[in-house]
């Protein structure tokens, strides 16, 4: 494939900032329209970015914006966001499930509605919006679902640390497994990406992680770039790590992406 995404529309989930807004900011420069869904309209004084200083950034940055709220627990919403999308542009040719929530704690200590959020919107909220985004990217050419989960790796540290957030975590790599046998005869790529290392986010912050040990956004949002430029039909069912996918692409320097240079990084959770 071309390696451009120039034209290309992209719905992207929780794109007001973050790992999301870099990747609508790396397709962005190729002339892309992005659809930043997401929740925050307003400013929030604990997380940085709205949808609408997300769309000017990304208008600044080369691509088309169309901002619009979307909490991806909500099915009517869904369905107005992906039909906006769709008329706006003119279809959809990418999706990518990047909203997410977070909450580390131990079993007994997780309250249920914090259980039940991280699977509506993790979980759940993946499963709706490839479903929704279905009919447009079975139509478009060199289609993609991008999801970001980790390797299925099932190692029982990982339950044992954070059974719950890891249940959810691993929910949308399932979907990753299941949908891209189920729409392989489509031509639809599927695929999981994941970071190597912790990277530097508003929800680190929320979890208390050291900027020193974590990379930039941008080191995913590059790794995504690459992804999307192939060809859907010969790239799905991958759990992708963003250094692996970069390596392929010859990049053997990840130096610059350090949030700290030349500090140790940490490894992200779920990679061996």
């Amino acid at each position: 494939m071309a390696a451009s995404l120039n034209g290309k529309t992209i719905l992207i989930t929780g794109a007001s900032r973050g790992i999301g807004l870099e990747i609508a900011l790396r397709a962005a420069r190729d002339g892309a329209n992005i659809v930043v869904a997401a929740k925050t309209a307003e400013p929030n004084p604990k997380l940085e970015g709205t949808i609408h200083s997300a769309a000017e950034e990304i208008r600044k940055a080369g691509g088309q914006a169309l901002p619009l709220v979307l909490d991806v627990r909500d099915d009517d919403a869904i369905a107005a966001t992906v039909a906006e999308a769709a008329e706006t542009f003119g279809g959809i040719d990418v999706l990518i499930n990047n909203a997410s929530a977070i909450n580390l704690s131990k079993t007994p200590d997780l309250p249920m509605k914090r259980f039940d959020l991280m699977h509506q919107i993790n979980v759940r909220g993946t499963f709706a919006m490839t479903q929704a985004c279905y009919p447009h990217l079975a139509r478009a050419e060199n289609p993609h679902v991008l999801v970001l989960s980790p390797p299925l790796n099932m190692v029982p540290q990982w339950f044992g640390d954070h059974c719950g957030y890891t249940m959810s975590k691993f929910g949308m790599s399932m979907c990753v497994l299941g949908m891209a046998e189920e729409f392989r005869s489509k031509g639809i790529g599927v695929n999981a990406l994941w970071p190597a290392t912790l990277i530097y986010t508003a929800a680190m912050n929320l979890v208390g992680a050291d900027p020193s040990t974590c990379r930039s956004p941008r080191i995913v949002a590059d790794a995504a770039y690459e992804i999307l430029t192939r060809d859907a039909a010969d790239c799905t069912g991958n759990f992708f790590l963003d250094e692996e996918v970069l390596g392929a692409a010859g990049i053997r320097d990840f130096s610059d992406y350090a949030m700290t240079p030349g500090a140790a990084l940490q490894k992200d959770l779920f990679v061996l």
